[in-house]
């Protein structure tokens, strides 16, 4: 990795060099960071000005390629071979004789993909965001940020791509498995310590995609239609947290309009909403071609083009401010937004000398946070954890995807090309070798159209244990055409499930998939696209060495005719009415995710935050302080956790609120703990809910002071596993 670059001498340039009158004043690390900003800008020629507005992405007829009726005609395998011919460069050029180095910019948000380079450098390919925050648990987010940023740092480059915070409205869209959940506050939570740690390795991270750019079709077209509360209290509500929690330095704007105007061009959402209301002090990159304009873009709040300079070029900026539609004033102001950034962290200084990331060392983090966040869905008779000594032959069946390789998951830009993975019968071998174990593992790779599903039932016969593994793996650019799994996979499991009674299904998902044949099924461990550390976090979970312990991050239906957006063509995939475009109306309002099911009295097949143990836990000694609140002091919410099995697991309380305002949800999570416990051991778990947390717990958008306010009433305070499972609860009285 270190003769990465070395071909071209401009990608070797380093931060700074010696100026013939003296040092750079901007370099003065005495001043702060917005008034170095501010001295390299006033020294910039208006050439030297908009070279730094947009990348320096070379591309081969890239307009015409990327074009969204060209994108959405695409399959999945097309479109990875449409990303390829665009994984070039990813960078702003330096400007050596200011001292501005190369800025170097990657992708995330599941690992370091698409770096600065061609080919990018490869990386540790994490688990997906969804399996990360099935965790509920912000140390493993902050592990997580940790290797991502650490490894940005490592290959030298300056911007890390991520977290991802828009939410699965819809288990379809195709960029589920970059988003956390369902729910605000856990994608909130967990986004914020992934930025924490990524910006302490001196990277700069990027929330995206600002904001509602919760599905893939037609996205450079859409336009999407939300009420203002809704916006607030769901959609915006993790950006929010970013800015004021993790103060992250980058905001990724959207390719889809937000009510007709396309989310580069939205002064509003960029101005009003996410500097003056949120205080944001960083700057705005347009997400790849979402730029539509060069004045309109600035002058609304974007700051910085990529991939190139389609729209902020020398002749459209000097022509803009030729006729006066853009200043010379806003061009500066997106330019010392970046550069405060960049010298926040040191980036001016930092010589360019990429090194080699610690492979292994990850890779075994990557192994413990992917066996944290895998759910038990099911596990009738205590079927697992399997004896690893009871068993002569094992054999793994399912499609090429799933069995043959690491399962890495996530199609599109986010792509991570791995250091190494560890396949399915690899890592069994070497998890059952250390167990002492010398069952014999082998594989059936079933092919798409299942032309040999004879073959793997045979083999299901004559094997002590079979272990089928299946799954989804979604892809930017398009939404799945159904929450039902590609290829006939719910054949194939239907039909094997038949076989053998000593079966174990493994999902391996980036979103959530029906279920029709689940009644077969003994047992079920929803795994994830787990990435680099696949086949051992599997095994590693199947034969006890850990216990599942996560909880789902968004609802599993039981039916197609459960979801929001069923019959309901203007929620998605949304109407022409006569603009030209699709517009998609959130008309669901607030009833999204678990918010849905339950105002509509549907019971789903996993609601979310479920998830089953291998051992058992009892809830005791509930309590909550005071029971009458003025809406602004801090309420306590205490209980007691035991585990009550024989092995050492952890369970998920979880804290839900009633709002007592009418078209509210009858729950929204306001609180969450993850307790690990050994057997017969108990601890107090106190979870607050602060009136003034970023995350608004108690408040609604009121519209006449246009801010949110707490509403006098009788609020219920729900304790319990999951969203549908809250046997505690009580009242507090807010004057």
């Amino acid at each position: 990795m270190n003769n990465v670059h070395t071909t071209n001498p401009e990608l070797n340039t380093p931060a700074h060099s010696a100026h013939p009158n003296g040092p750079f004043p901007w370099m003065d690390k005495s001043l702060s960071p917005r008034e170095r900003a501010e001295k390299l800008v006033a020294a910039m020629t208006l050439e030297q000005k908009i070279a730094q507005l947009h990348g320096a992405m070379e591309t081969i007829n890239i307009y015409e390629l990327a074009s969204a009726d060209k994108m959405n005609a695409m399959s999945p395998e097309e479109q990875e071979q449409l990303m390829a011919q665009i994984r070039i460069e990813r960078h702003v050029k330096s400007i050596e004789e200011l001292g501005i180095p190369r800025f170097r910019i990657t992708n995330g948000p599941v690992g370091v993909g698409m770096g600065d380079g061609y080919p990018s450098p490869p990386a540790t390919a994490l688990p997906m965001t969804i399996g990360l925050a099935a965790g509920f648990d912000p140390e493993l987010a902050r592990e997580y940020g940790d290797i991502i940023g650490s490894e940005t740092a490592t290959l030298g480059q300056h911007v890390l791509e991520g977290p991802g915070v828009c939410l699965h409205r819809t288990p379809i869209a195709g960029r589920n498995f970059e988003y956390f959940s369902e729910d605000p506050y856990l994608s909130g939570v967990m986004g914020v310590e992934v930025t924490k740690a990524i910006q302490a390795h001196n990277v700069i991270a990027m929330g995206k995609h600002f904001v509602v750019n919760d599905q893939e079709y037609e996205r450079f077209r859409t336009s999407v239609e939300v009420d203002e509360h809704v916006l607030r209290e769901l959609y915006l509500l993790p950006f929010e947290m970013l800015v004021k929690d993790a103060d992250i330095a980058a905001i990724m704007s959207a390719y889809n309009r937000v009510r007709g105007v396309y989310a580069t061009e939205n002064r509003y959402i960029l101005n009003d909403i996410l500097r003056n209301e949120w205080g944001f002090q960083g700057y705005v990159q347009s997400d790849f071609w979402s730029c539509r304009s060069s004045a309109a873009s600035l002058n609304a709040g974007m700051d910085h083009e990529m991939p190139d300079a389609k729209w902020l070029n020398e002749t459209n900026v000097k022509n803009a401010l030729e006729d006066t539609s853009l200043e010379i004033q806003t061009v500066n102001r997106a330019l010392v937004r970046r550069f405060t950034q960049m010298f926040r962290f040191g980036q001016f200084e930092r010589p360019y000398n990429p090194g080699v990331i610690d492979a292994k060392g990850h890779g075994a983090i990557s192994r413990k946070i992917g066996s944290q966040t895998a759910v038990l869905l099911k596990n009738d008779g205590g079927m697992l954890p399997l004896d690893p000594k009871a068993y002569g032959s094992i054999v793994i069946i399912g499609q090429s995807e799933f069995v043959d390789d690491a399962c890495n998951g996530g199609g599109g830009s986010s792509k991570v090309i791995p250091l190494y993975t560890v396949p399915p019968v690899e890592g069994m071998q070497d998890v059952l070798h250390g167990l002492g174990s010398d069952a014999k593992v082998s594989k059936v790779t079933i092919a798409k159209d299942l032309s040999n599903l004879e073959e793997a039932k045979s083999a299901a016969t004559e094997s002590d244990l079979v272990i089928l593994m299946a799954g989804l793996v979604a892809s930017e650019g398009a939404d799945l055409p159904s929450p039902n799994m590609l290829n006939e996979q719910n054949r194939m499991l239907d039909e094997l499930l038949k076989v053998n009674p000593r079966t174990v299904v493994v999902m391996k998902d980036s979103s959530p998939v029906m279920m029709p044949w689940i009644t077969k099924a003994h047992a079920i461990l929803e795994a994830w696209n787990q990435g680099t550390e696949d086949g051992h976090v599997v095994a590693d979970l199947l034969f006890g060495i850990v216990n599942p312990s996560g909880k789902v991050p968004t609802t599993y239906p039981v039916s197609e005719d459960d979801l929001l957006y069923t019959g309901h063509p203007e929620r998605y995939p949304g109407t022409d009415e006569g603009n030209g475009f699709p517009v998609i109306r959130y008309s669901e309002g607030l009833n999204m995710g678990y918010r849905w099911f339950q105002s509509q009295g549907i019971s789903p097949l996993f609601p979310f935050g479920f998830g089953l143990s291998y051992t058992s836990f009892e809830l005791s000694g509930f309590s909550v302080t005071p029971a009458k609140s003025d809406g602004k002091a801090p309420i306590t919410v205490k209980v007691t956790v035991t585990n009550t099995g024989k092995v050492a697991g952890a369970e998920v309380v979880q804290v839900y609120l009633g709002i007592p305002v009418t078209g509210q949800p009858p729950k929204r999570m306001v609180g969450f703990q993850k307790v690990f416990l050994e057997p017969n051991e108990s601890r107090e778990v106190t979870i607050t809910i602060d009136p003034s947390a970023t995350n608004h717990p108690m408040s609604v958008w009121d519209y006449c002071v246009r801010e949110f306010v707490v509403k006098p009433g009788e609020y219920t305070v729900y304790l319990g596993t999951s969203s549908a499972d809250t046997p505690f609860k009580t009242m507090i009285v807010v004057a």
